[in-house]
């Protein structure tokens, strides 16, 4: 057996790339549109991992898309979790659960869609503002 990708369904693929590539650091690697079927799949990949892509789906036709957290979540590994969290907070993203215990935390793409970011090479001593910081929404 092989792992492939994770599929998750976009509601803007212009905000959703954005996300992906210039917030996340994620590399397009390949794109198919396709005409009769309606959609455009963009398969993205952090550079340290290019054989576990993403392919973020669009489908034309407007849907609302509901239960992002049903989905469950996508999970990336960091090199330093406070550093990562203070670069996304400067970009506008929102820590939900903040890294209190120098391991994990949890940010959503635009979708919805729950990213668990862990620390690489387990936890890092616990520090402010961290450690007391609230949850922010669902995770």
């Amino acid at each position: 057996m092989k792992y492939l990708h994770t599929m998750i369904r976009v509601s803007n693929l212009d905000q959703s790339l954005d996300f992906f590539v210039n917030t996340l650091g994620f590399v397009e690697q390949r794109r198919h549109v396709s005409e009769k079927g309606r959609y455009t799949l963009v398969f993205v990949a952090a550079p340290e991992s290019p054989d576990a892509p993403v392919e973020l789906t669009y489908n034309w036709d407007p849907e609302v898309y509901t239960g992002g957290r049903n989905f469950g979540h996508l999970a990336l590994e960091v090199d330093n979790i406070y550093d990562y969290c203070a670069m996304l907070q400067s970009k506008g993203v929102t820590i939900n659960r903040p890294p209190r215990d120098g391991r994990m935390a949890f940010i959503k793409t635009p979708d919805g869609i729950s990213i668990e970011l862990l620390n690489k090479d387990g936890s890092l001593e616990p520090k402010e503002p961290w450690t007391s910081m609230p949850n922010t929404g669902s995770w």
